[in-house]
């Protein structure tokens, strides 16, 4: 691990210390971009490198600590002000759990302290193989073996958080020339001239992320981008952790829909008393699955069934959760509220957008009933 990368806070004092510079660029800078970032589609990097120097964005890796708790609690400060950029710190740290556990040197070495850092930028694009492997869809990338590495080809509709000379996390169906399954592989795919980047249509929301349509035609993929092959049991191990992470995006949104709450009781709760899901309830909620969140945090690479099923299970209530906030909040405020440039009403957009990310709430829904009916594919013993 490259000495160079920020530590993560090890005493309750640093954690507060940590927690509070991420709050700091959260209600500063990136509060005054809110707007721009949602209306403008503004993708911003300059708060994503202030956020990589603060250690937002690799607080946990294994070579910070492994904090999980610390790197959700931060995205939950950032989606609190704008769930782009929440969204889009969850993509950062999912691509650094990538490189970081793919223990090939040419990805986990000085790569990786500048991704850590904010240095560099890259996302993920496992959609699809999300979906594909728990047999939802079809694979949308094929790799054909070429001498020691691989040839893909193939387009995925919506990959986030990548731009010219950025990368992201992709996964591919292996075929041997006979078109036999030979499996899957995961590498990092560099957004270099080799792949073709196309502009997405607008979104409700979330045009800030930097998201494009990817066509990969005989894209190269060599020993030194490889993440893991075979890629089934690396995703079975940091899958937990990939789900897990998002649950900071949802409660950061609900969070700032509390808040829009609480603003307009002064004038409005008179009237608000006779809504449902009201603020003390909602705390309370809030309060409940932040401690759940804790206890889950602890054991990020935990395979078992059971571990799956709570993780799964607090991911769909978290989204939920938003749902219902963001929806309370936009009562709650009225027509201030309906106006295009509230933030209640773009926390409408970005709460909906965290119930049909991957996974969405249908396939986390779809997971927890395979898993509950004991088909959950275990990784092989001894598998990393």
């Amino acid at each position: 691990m490259n000495s160079a990368q920020p530590i993560a806070p090890a005493s309750a004092d640093a954690d507060e210390q940590f927690l509070d510079t991420v709050t700091g660029i959260a209600d500063g800078p990136l509060a005054g971009l809110a707007n721009r970032i949602d209306q403008e589609g503004y993708y911003p990097l300059d708060i994503m490198a202030q956020l990589g120097q603060a250690g937002a964005l690799g607080a946990h890796l294994d070579g910070n600590g492994q904090r999980f708790d610390l790197a959700i609690a931060a995205m939950q400060r950032v989606s609190r002000r704008c769930g782009t950029t929440g969204f889009l710190v969850w993509a950062h740290q999912v691509c650094g759990l990538y490189l970081e556990q793919s223990g090939n040197p040419a990805l986990s070495g000085e790569r990786l302290a500048a991704h850590s850092q904010g240095l560099r930028f890259g996302g993920t694009a496992l959609s699809n193989p999300m979906k594909a492997l728990s047999g939802i869809e079809r694979m949308a990338l094929v790799a054909n073996p070429d001498g020691d590495g691989y040839r893909v080809n193939g387009v995925l509709p919506w990959v986030s958080h990548i731009g010219a000379g950025q990368y992201c996390g992709a996964l591919a169906a292996v075929r041997d020339a006979q078109g036999n399954d030979l499996g899957e592989i995961m590498f990092l795919l560099d957004c270099d001239d080799q792949v073709e980047l196309r502009q997405c249509p607008a979104f409700a929301g979330m045009e800030g992320s930097s998201t494009w349509g990817i066509r990969l035609n005989d894209y190269p993929v060599t020993p030194e981008r490889i993440i893991a092959s075979p890629a089934r049991p690396f995703i079975a191990r940091i899958r937990g952790g990939f789900i897990l992470l998002q649950v900071g995006m949802a409660l950061g949104v609900a969070e700032g829909a509390l808040e829009s709450m609480i603003d307009v009781e002064g004038q409005l709760g008179h009237v608000n008393q006779f809504l449902d899901d009201r603020p003390a309830q909602l705390q309370a909620e809030l309060a409940d699955m932040m401690q759940r969140l804790a206890t889950l945090a602890r054991t990020p690479y935990d395979t078992s069934r059971d571990y799956l099923l709570d993780v799964l299970d607090l991911r769909a209530q978290g989204a939920e959760f938003a749902l219902r906030a963001a929806q309370s909040a936009m009562l709650h405020q009225g027509a201030r509220g309906y106006v295009l440039s509230a933030a209640a009403q773009r926390r409408l957009r970005e709460a909906q957008f965290v119930g049909i990310v991957t996974p969405a709430i249908k396939h986390l829904r779809w997971e927890m009933d395979q898993l509950s009916r004991e088909q959950w594919p275990q990784p092989r013993e001894g598998a990393q």
